[in-house]
């Protein structure tokens, strides 16, 4: 969501899905924006002085020079946590399910913008730690039950390390704090929803080599 403290431009030429936009000074490659009033997802692919090169992955027709472009401070990032499983997405990770129950349409209408990961659904989180453990990021704090198939695990998010101030047990929605973990003296609330940038790898301990080929028949190697 756009605040007072986002850079914000304004749209100098549009030529198909490539938008050129002026004034954001302090933006930053990769960094993701609404363009125009439709408010269009884009995404800064080169900066040239206060001119900005934008990716726009909506269709632009209809934009035109003037319109407000704004930074909203962070790259292309995905919402992880449970409900994943449920929904279909596109390449930005818009829930096509969600967004046709909003829209009331089979098409995606420009400019929609709904959560990737219901926040309304409630989860049941099961602990698998107490309070006083000592944690630190990729420790598993809790699980759900996603599917019939599908554990979904509750990790302490990259960056964080500490020990368990509070751990809950019960039925949360991806935005209820679950656990608070305390680092060096500062309290973080961890809830069951996470951001990530996709073009920032996930960190591992070490990866596994594939042995098994995962046979769909829909491909000749999955």
């Amino acid at each position: 969501m756009a605040t007072d403290q986002n850079i914000r431009g304004t749209i100098e030429k549009v030529s198909g899905p490539l938008v050129v936009a002026k004034g954001l000074y302090g933006a930053s490659m990769f960094d993701v924006v609404r363009i125009g009033e439709m408010q269009l997802v884009g995404e800064i692919i080169e900066l040239k002085g206060d001119l900005a090169s934008i990716q726009a992955y909506e269709e632009t027709s209809g934009l035109m020079p003037g319109e407000p472009v704004v930074d909203m401070g962070e790259p292309m990032s995905v919402e992880l946590g449970p409900g994943l499983m449920e929904q279909f997405y596109d390449g930005v990770q818009r829930p096509l399910k969600l967004i046709e129950e909003t829209a009331k349409s089979h098409f995606i209408s420009r400019g929609i913008h709904v959560p990737a990961i219901d926040n309304k659904k409630k989860w049941k989180f099961t602990p698998r730690v107490k309070k006083g453990d000592a944690v630190s990021a990729g420790d598993i704090l809790g699980v759900v039950q996603e599917t019939v198939l599908v554990e979904h695990r509750i990790m302490v998010p990259y960056g964080i390390s500490g020990k368990v101030a509070e751990i809950r047990e019960g039925e949360f929605t991806v935005v209820d704090v679950v656990a608070v973990i305390d680092q060096d003296g500062e309290k973080k609330d961890i809830t069951m929803l996470q951001r990530w940038p996709v073009r920032k790898p996930r960190p591992v301990a070490r990866r596994l080599p594939p042995v098994t080929p995962m046979t769909t028949g829909q491909r000749v190697v999955d």
